[in-house]
């Protein structure tokens, strides 16, 4: 497993500081970024991304032939921004809050329910709350009850995946 680190060693307590971040270095040199490092790696992988870490990891699962899978957490791309259609395939999985107001406001959850709509291989979890970072334990958005069953799904996914 390999976490590239797209904000080169910069951490922050608070979405917002780490959104002003990358929008200071540019999103889509942070999206390049990440498409870069996977680039050193063989095409055979799961491609995993939470909240901004979606772009890169869509991206790939989408335009790098030989994806086995892709989990996107509190985000998703519309479909046309990659590709026009998801990889014939290529199983996704989309977790969010329901409430998450960058998740739902920001038109994420439309653009998942959409690739559920057109996709056998997409798969959609909706947990109720309104956090957007709900799997980092280290933060106050963690959720100790979507988190686990976050952890449980993708465990599944990827022995499904062989990854």
């Amino acid at each position: 497993m390999t976490v590239p680190d797209l904000y080169d060693g910069h951490t922050f307590m608070h979405i917002g500081d780490g959104t002003a971040y990358a929008e200071e270095t540019g999103f889509q040199e942070l999206e390049d970024a990440g498409v870069r490092i996977a680039g050193r790696f063989p095409p055979n992988l799961v491609y995993i991304g939470f909240s901004l870490g979606v772009m890169p990891a869509q991206r790939l699962a989408q335009t790098r032939p030989g994806a086995r899978g892709a989990v996107l957490v509190s985000g998703c791309v519309p479909l046309g921004v990659y590709a026009d259609t998801w990889p014939a395939g290529v199983p996704v999985q989309i977790h969010g809050m329901d409430a998450d107001p960058i998740f739902v406001d920001e038109g994420d959850l439309s653009a998942a329910e959409n690739l559920v709509e057109t996709s056998a291989d997409a798969e959609l979890f909706l947990y109720p709350g309104s956090s957007h970072l709900f799997a980092d334990i280290s933060l106050e958005d963690y959720d100790e009850t979507a988190a686990p069953a976050l952890t449980a799904r993708v465990l599944e996914f990827l022995a499904l995946t062989d990854a």
